[in-house]
């Protein structure tokens, strides 16, 4: 895969934020958002001193460019990331409608456990759940 010099300056820009993050005592990881050749937004993981899991350097860039454009969904950017993003990640990327991630390291943890095994155990009340949100979206349809 070939990289534009535009990449890899965001990447460079990323890898500063990871360098924030590693002064704080976080995990070296860095992310930055750009568009149209603009960084849009830069941050770096926080998790342990906002006391938030969510605070994962992808979440924070996605969360200042949202509020920043003023609309939840961020179309047409990419997210340089310095490693490969985690499910959560993924699925607000996705969720934010991000054209591209670009990211530097490979993981090398398994990406279903991660160290923790989860239960998720679903269809409880899952007639009044389902109920509520067809309602829902027949209101927002008319």
């Amino acid at each position: 895969m070939k990289f534009s010099d535009f990449d890899k300056h965001c990447m460079q820009q990323a890898l500063q934020m990871a360098r924030k993050a590693c002064e704080q005592g976080e995990v070296p990881i860095g992310a930055v958002l750009a568009k149209d050749g603009q960084i849009i937004a830069e941050g770096w993981n926080c998790p342990i001193g906002s006391n938030d899991p969510t605070s994962h350097a992808e979440i924070v860039v996605l969360r200042q460019a949202a509020q920043k454009i003023n609309n939840y969904r961020l179309v047409d950017m990419t997210l340089y990331v310095t490693l490969e993003p985690c499910s959560m990640c993924i699925g607000a990327m996705t969720h934010a409608r991000i054209k591209r991630c670009v990211f530097g390291a490979f993981d090398p943890k398994d990406k279903n456990q991660g160290g923790h095994r989860l239960v998720i155990e679903g269809g409880l009340l899952a007639e009044e759940c389902g109920q509520l949100l067809r309602d829902f979206f027949e209101v927002r349809r008319k």
